[in-house]
């Protein structure tokens, strides 16, 4: 399931609200708020592998700031912009690019940072994803895998996990995803990546690969931690050098 890397299209959802994070997303689109000093769309793109060399957004809630912010081009990276008019969850997102995807793609999301050593490693993979060991498997969307480490299942906030592996988001998929009705599972009027991945799966199998840094940004506490898990990471880095 190794690939060789070519030229990659990264797919970045970043039309959501970020009602948890109010009150600092009252006048500001979530990807555009700072840890560090820096939005998380400028963590995110600076962490992506030099094979990427376009990024589709995904834009909807004040999109015209991250257009202002990201303009046609963003880390060396052309910018394709993709307006979601309602938030109809993430498979409506993913399918509203379908016309632009060719071959392997990533996907993410614009609000949570990651490694970019285990970005590339995603990517080194035919299809993947990326997942983290967590002591609250019930707050996320839980992996499950076969003896031979690809994808077995995905259950969302599980009442009883079978696993404490959460997918983080981070996928390595193709254009064979769009082979399967995204619109064959509604959820409280939205259509999720979830239930597709699933029958994707089946045919096409995921490696499921662990990451070593992941932060997720939810609420406004969530910036204090980052900043201080950063700082950390950038402290041993140095030490390493």
């Amino acid at each position: 399931m190794w690939h060789t890397i070519a030229n990659m299209q990264c797919v970045i959802l970043a039309a959501g609200k970020g009602t948890r994070l109010r009150p600092l997303t009252d006048n500001l689109p979530k990807p555009l708020v700072k840890v560090s000093g820096k939005t998380l769309l400028d963590h995110i793109v600076a962490s992506l592998p030099s094979a990427i060399d376009e990024l589709i957004i995904v834009t909807g809630y004040l999109e015209d700031k991250i257009k202002e912010h990201c303009g046609k081009e963003f880390y060396g990276k052309k910018v394709t912009y993709v307006h979601q008019e309602e938030q109809k969850g993430t498979a409506h997102a993913l399918w509203l690019c379908k016309d632009l995807l060719k071959g392997r793609f990533l996907f993410m999301f614009a609000d949570d940072l990651h490694g970019a050593i285990d970005i590339a490693r995603a990517t080194s993979y035919t299809r993947s994803m990326l997942t983290f060991t967590t002591d609250k498997p019930e707050k996320f969307g839980i992996v499950v895998r076969y003896p031979d480490g690809t994808l077995a299942e995905m259950i969302e906030k599980p009442e009883h996990p079978p696993s404490n592996l959460a997918s983080t988001g981070v996928m390595v998929l193709d254009e064979n995803i769009f082979k399967y009705d995204p619109y064959a599972v509604e959820t409280k009027g939205e259509y999720y990546l979830t239930d597709v991945l699933r029958e994707y799966a089946k045919e096409y199998p995921i490696a499921v690969v662990e990451q070593s840094l992941w932060i997720p940004i939810g609420y406004p506490e969530d910036i204090e931690k980052a900043e201080k898990i950063l700082a950390t990471e950038q402290k041993n880095t140095l030490l390493r050098k």
